[in-house]
């Protein structure tokens, strides 16, 4: 093959920086995201003791309830994106960031395989390992090899085996890997794919790979600067700015490299600073970008979940404290819930309003009396942790025929007794009609052939088995039927969507 003069050509110069900028806002929304549930597991049951890594000093009480929110842990500013406990804004910034690395690397690959420039990362001889160890033992030395090295001195690649085993490693192994780790974490994708969390070993250890390929890109990116540094920081800032081998405009080379730096970091700490000033803005902005690309993939997803029983969680975490005086810590309490749990539920009644032919007020009985459905599936949590449990209840679909929705209702919305640990607002979420109508969406009343427990909603919560955890309306109350999600609290789909910027699909 004859050789190419490979220089640095504009494109390469540029989706270099662009993605040094997106892959930082994407590690530093992901430190974010951690920060809700600072544990790492290889299994779905995501039991306690079983974190085979703990990055939290919390320690959760033995003799008293807590719930999931209470493991969350606030992560400064100048780390997360965007701090402060911020996990919403965090999972948006971390889709955005994803949007943007995903368009860059896809121009970066189609460029490089319709050039030379492939040459310079895809190893063409496998003297290349040889010739990578003798660079890897000359660095241990404190020496640097000399460029770039027999094997890519016959190629004439400036560069030597070792960095090119690097760069190979980092675009067609690591980064296709945190693609496809990221997509195995999502429930829309697991609950219509399950065998595809399979191939990582479940949600939990595709979570766990995808923090551990974080890790791998920060290595990379501190061993890569080291390098620049002890290779000539003028010198690689030609290359990665001006396009030139050997410059002779190093102080050039490098004010622009500095200046180039420095704009990352200030979009970086502006992404934090217009996040915690203006978050209900920065949610609908990011929104916009995001939920259009997310919906289109994860939407129509319908849940195929059928888990053997035998898989059931030991232990099944819950987030949210039920309203009454007994747990302190929950936002307020509801009198009619305390009178209703002190009767067994006996009283209790669901109210199916709003735009429907045939309004209901249907008892515990009578939701009994309908066809049952029983599934274990796994749930998801937006925070990260996972748990399996068997669900027995009643397809909403059986109060659809009853109640008959108007053709003008598009939505559900489900309210609750409880209240938002935040904002002390009534507890309320909203889904399509269309996710109302599937199979595994159910009216819950028993977990593992039981009935349903105080902390996981008794007497009564809602099943969606594509969407994370907080769409799941527990200790239900009514549910209304609407035209437009946006006349009901904040206008954004839930409470959560309105105080902690949640997303309202909530498939991934």
């Amino acid at each position: 093959m004859a050789p190419h003069d490979l220089g640095f050509p504009l494109w390469v110069r540029l989706t270099h920086w662009f993605n040094f900028l997106f892959v930082a806002l994407l590690v530093r929304s992901g430190i974010e995201i951690l920060a809700a549930h600072p544990k790492l597991y290889w299994t779905e049951h995501c039991l306690p003791s079983r974190a085979w890594l703990k990055l939290t000093r919390k320690r959760m009480p033995a003799d008293e309830l807590w719930t999931s929110a209470d493991e969350e842990v606030e992560c400064p500013p100048w780390l997360g994106l965007p701090g402060k406990e911020n996990l919403g804004l965090g999972r948006y910034w971390h889709f955005a960031s994803v949007l943007g690395w995903l368009i860059v690397g896809a121009i970066y690959v189609v460029l490089m395989f319709a050039s030379p420039q492939w040459r310079r990362l895809v190893p063409a001889s496998w003297r290349i390992f040889p010739e990578a160890w003798r660079s890897f033992v000359t660095y241990l030395s404190f020496q640097l090899p000399e460029p770039p090295g027999a094997y890519n001195y016959d190629l004439n690649l400036p560069l030597n085996a070792l960095q090119q085993l690097s760069y190979f490693g980092l675009v067609f192994i690591l980064s296709p890997l945190m693609i496809l780790t990221g997509l195995a974490m999502s429930p829309s994708l697991g609950a219509r794919f399950p065998w595809y969390a399979r191939l990582f070993g479940g949600r939990q250890s595709a979570r766990s790979l995808h923090f551990l390929g974080m890790v791998g890109f920060l290595l990379f990116f501190i061993v890569h600067l080291a390098m620049v540094i002890i290779h000539g920081f003028p010198t690689e800032m030609g290359k990665m700015v001006l396009g030139e081998q050997k410059t002779e405009r190093k102080l050039l080379a490098a004010a622009l490299g500095l200046a180039i730096i420095g704009l990352v970091v200030a979009l970086n700490a502006a992404a934090n600073v217009v996040s915690l000033k203006w978050p209900r803005a920065t949610h609908r902005a990011l929104a916009f970008v995001v939920a259009p690309i997310r919906n289109a993939l994860f939407h129509r997803n319908v849940s195929v979940q059928n888990w053997p029983e035998e898989w059931t969680s030991a232990y099944f975490r819950a987030n949210g404290y039920p309203p009454i005086t007994a747990y302190p810590k929950a936002k307020g309490d509801d009198d009619e819930f305390e009178r209703l749990l002190a009767t067994g539920f006996v009283d209790y009644r669901l109210e199916v309003k709003g735009l429907v032919e045939h309004p209901l007020s249907l008892s515990m009985n009578d939701l009994r009396a309908m066809p049952k459905r029983e599934q274990t599936t796994l749930q998801s949590c937006i925070q990260g942790w996972t748990s399996i449990g068997k669900w027995g209840g009643t397809p909403l679909g059986e109060i659809l025929e009853r109640c008959r929705p108007k053709p003008e209702a598009r939505f559900l919305a489900f309210h609750s007794f409880g209240m938002h640990e935040k904002s002390g607002e009534p507890y309320y979420e909203c889904i399509e009609l269309e996710l109302a109508k599937q199979p595994q969406t159910i009216l819950a009343y028993e977990l593992n052939d039981e009935p349903l427990p105080l902390q996981h909603g008794a007497p009564l919560r809602l099943r969606v088995e594509t969407k994370l955890g907080f769409k799941m309306v527990k200790f239900l109350r009514s549910i209304e039927f609407v035209e437009d999600f946006r006349t009901l609290g904040e206008g954004l789909g839930g409470v959560r969507e309105d105080h902690q910027q949640y997303d309202m699909g909530a498939q991934i």
